[in-house]
């Protein structure tokens, strides 16, 4: 047992010297910060600036309102100019409505009166017609009995041929008459082949094609008017009131304008922390800083726990490197700028549900395994 006791304490004396170096030779960051982009929210228009009160560092989701901008003395002029065209395209389209309304009036009118006239007319001359048959039957001479002498009859015949002959020819004309009028075309002297008010009905029909084709044209005129009319009021409203909202779901950082101050267009109101964006800044040695290279593996530890999360490094910035600090949330000090800078993207610090936008916490980054990571 003697023997095999010098060599248990050279074990261990070998064991806690390789876990103390191990530990002390692997690559670690001197300090690292949960880190996050500013994102400087600035006014869309010129007007006076209306916040709600928010403290600092108050949650806001993406697409909050944060500020109204109200401008009372907004340029309307070309959207009155478009109101009152607007307005007398719509009384031109309401005449003519009107004026088309009365003329289909007066056309159904003229064409009741070319119905009811066509309707006695046919009748007037079919009674002519009836009348002008019964007189040719008189007139037309009896069959002559076999007795009768062949002068007699001659003489018979050559009294009644004149007024046979024009009742002939009256029962032809009206029977012609007749057929024309059923066709909507009217014969006589001194008359024209269609009554007045057919010939009123169809210069009515032309007038009324012709408003047809005005009121076409006037509706579009109204529905252009109003498309423009609606692109300017939609100019002047975000010109007059416009909401500022929240580009990204993240944190209240700063207030850069007071409640109720006049901004121009472009001026920065308040900043916010993208939470969205899960980075780690740090600082290492130039030994480390020289094994290293953008995409490497590395691991990141807050302070006080005891959680580890894989990272990867984005960004190599090396010393002095306060220049990548200008739109972050977290400022490098002095001795950071002294080391050699790096940043790191650590995804499962954003769906870690213990934390909450954890930008400021501080911790530590390891680049190498080291002996007691199975006790971490």
């Amino acid at each position: 047992m003697k023997t095999f006791r010098p060599v248990i304490g050279i074990i261990l004396v070998a064991g806690a010297l390789w876990v103390i170096v191990g530990e002390q030779m692997s690559g670690v960051s001197a300090d690292a910060v949960v880190n996050a982009p500013v994102v400087t929210v600035r006014s869309s228009t010129a007007g006076k600036l209306s916040m709600p009160k928010r403290p600092l560092g108050a949650h806001v989701d993406k697409g909050e309102r944060l500020a109204t901008v109200d401008d009372i003395l907004s340029d309307t002029t070309r959207l009155e100019d478009l109101r009152m065209e607007l307005a007398n395209a719509e009384a031109n389209v309401a005449r003519i409505k009107s004026d088309l309304a009365a003329k289909r009036t007066q056309r159904d009118a003229y064409s009741a009166r070319t119905k009811l006239y066509r309707t006695h007319r046919i009748a007037e001359i079919e009674t002519k017609l009836k009348f002008a048959r019964a007189r040719l039957d008189r007139l037309q001479p009896n069959a002559q009995s076999s007795e009768t002498s062949a002068t007699k009859v001659a003489q018979t015949a050559t009294a009644e041929a004149g007024p046979v002959t024009q009742a002939r020819e009256d029962v032809a004309l009206l029977e012609n008459a007749l057929d024309a009028a059923k066709s909507g075309v009217y014969l006589g002297d001194g008359y024209n082949d269609a009554p007045s008010s057919e010939q009123r009905g169809a210069l009515l029909d032309e007038e009324i094609a012709s408003l047809e084709a005005d009121l076409t044209e006037a509706e579009a005129r109204v529905k252009t008017l109003d498309a423009r009319r609606s692109k300017e009021q939609t100019r002047v409203n975000t010109l007059t009131s416009s909401q500022v909202t929240s580009p990204a779901n993240g944190i209240y950082w700063e207030t850069l304008q007071a409640d109720g101050v006049t901004v121009q267009r472009g001026d920065p109101i308040m900043s916010l922390v993208d939470c969205d964006v899960s980075l780690v800044t740090a600082s290492v040695s130039e030994g480390v800083y020289n094994t290293l290279k953008v995409g490497d593996s590395a691991t990141f530890k807050l302070a006080a726990r005891d959680k580890i999360y894989d990272a990867t490094i984005a960004r190599l910035a090396g010393s002095g490197a306060a220049r990548v600090y200008q739109h972050l949330a977290i400022a490098p000090s002095q001795k950071h700028l002294e080391r050699y800078d790096m940043t790191l993207l650590v995804p499962d610090l954003k769906s870690d549900a213990d934390l909450d936008c954890p930008v400021g916490r501080t911790g530590r980054v390891f680049f190498e395994h080291r002996p007691l990571d199975f006790l971490r």
